[in-house]
């Protein structure tokens, strides 16, 4: 096992904490890592794909998991992978696809390893269909502070709270997965653009595919305030493949990776976020039906390029994710005009609709509208500003995802989280001496 010293972020890269770093490389090297943690305690860490603080424990210790990445077992007829923590969901489609099985939750970059995606209960375009990424999970194996591996399913209480739970319950080291099963590696893609919130909210409203989300314009004001590009999308069957593409109706390719462009950050900078917004508005067709897609290209927007949280601007990005219930749609239009006529840069803004929550106590999505965007983390004012959305979202019921957070206070917490005392109370009682600790948990008190 490996260890040194290092400095880490999130993908936003904002507040870099130092910590000793261990590389397990067996189940028996991470419960002597827990078993002898300082008074800082650990984390366990995957690629570092989520925005936030959640996997950083400044001055204690953090697990790299990436090094235990094995696909132990598949069972081909049920669509079932047993895999260790730090495989990531990149391997297992190239695994699963080929016999006709694709995780039924993708987020947003495939370099999210499984540990990960329970740790952060993630989620996909698909939610309002497939749920969360923990209803697929038919158990875990975790290591908890006594350095004990328990086997763990759903329906038990410390199920719900390790699912979304921001690795604070202990060490996923292994998991059992349900893929969904696939005839083609293609989808079929609409896209439409909505010349206005109100116009997007109703377009949405009236879909019925389950793959859908719409980047919106947050620099646009007035009538056009909200607009947005829609996107929608499903699997395409085999059927609908001519005769002499369907022997390699699931050979997935090679992953194609845009050529580096070294003038990218200058690009960016001498571009507004207004410039941006407008070429990715008028770029995108009216409307588009059927447009066939490799699943490698629709499913790609953290990885379109290499190293892409290194364009923004000094002092790294702030990721802000909120979600509103339905019946919450003037909360959403009032927060929104908010940030167009703040004119803060947004360079990248999305809107999903999520459907029913998963169990996990502490998980992000809930039945509504869910909005994330990036702001530069340097503006101005920046921390005022989005304390005062996260009163609007708390008031109208709803929440900020705390895995993709690095800034929320805890005073906004518990109205957000109704489940968080049952989830302090598991806590103290697993976990007395607080070996598992991270800079998001000493932040929020969790």
């Amino acid at each position: 096992m490996s260890v040194d010293t290092v400095s880490l972020t999130g993908w936003g890269r904002t507040a870099p904490t130092t910590a000793l770093r261990f590389r397990p490389r067996s189940h028996e090297e991470a419960a002597a890592t827990v078993l002898g943690c300082g008074p800082r305690g650990s984390i366990a860490r995957g690629l570092g794909r989520t925005h936030g603080d959640a996997a950083q424990n400044a001055g204690g210790s953090v697990l790299d998991m990436t090094a235990l990445d094995r696909v132990r077992a598949i069972d081909a007829a049920a669509g079932l992978v047993v895999c260790d923590a730090g495989t990531t969901l990149h391997r297992l489609r190239e695994v699963m696809l080929p016999l006709g099985w694709f995780p039924p939750v993708v987020p947003g970059g495939r370099y999210v390893t499984v540990g990960g995606a329970i740790g952060s209960d993630a989620h996909g375009d698909n939610h309002r269909a497939a749920g969360s990424f923990s209803r697929h999970v038919t158990e875990f194996t975790l290591l908890t502070a006594d350095g004990e591996a328990r086997t763990v399913r759903p329906g038990t209480p410390l199920f719900d709270a390790t699912a979304g739970g921001l690795g604070l319950t202990g060490v996923i080291l292994s998991a059992t997965l349900r893929f969904r099963p696939v005839t083609t590696a293609l989808m079929s893609v609409d896209t439409e653009r909505a010349g206005g919130l109100d116009d997007l909210l109703a377009r949405m409203a009236r879909g019925h595919r389950p793959y859908e989300y719409a980047r919106i314009d947050l620099t646009a004001r007035g009538r056009a305030t909200g607009r947005g590009v829609l996107v929608r999308a499903d699997h395409v069957p085999v059927q609908a493949l001519p005769a002499h593409a369907r022997r390699t109706a699931l050979a997935l390719g090679p992953a194609r990776r845009p050529a580096a462009l070294p003038l990218l950050p200058r690009l960016f900078a001498r571009l507004s976020a207004a410039a941006l917004n407008e070429i990715g508005y008028r770029s995108a067709p009216r409307s588009r039906t059927g447009e066939l897609q490799p699943l490698g290209a629709f499913f790609r927007a953290l990885d379109a390029r290499p190293h892409s949280n290194r364009v923004s601007p000094t002092g790294g990005r702030i990721h802000y994710a909120f979600l509103v219930g339905h019946g919450q749609e003037e909360t959403l239009r009032r927060i929104v005009g908010r940030i167009a006529r703040s004119r803060c840069p947004s360079f990248r803004a999305v809107l999903r609709r999520c459907g029913e929550g998963g169990p996990g106590w502490l998980s992000f999505p809930a039945p509504g509208w869910h909005l994330s965007l990036d702001l530069p983390a340097g503006l101005p004012g920046l921390a005022r500003f989005l304390d005062s959305l996260d009163e609007e979202v708390a008031a109208a019921g709803g929440r900020v995802s705390l895995t993709e957070d690095a800034r929320l206070r805890p005073g906004a917490l518990a109205a957000m989280y109704p489940r968080l005392p049952d989830f302090r109370a598991l806590r103290a009682e697993l976990d007395p001496n607080g070996a598992f600790r991270s800079d998001l948990s000493r932040r929020l008190s969790l």
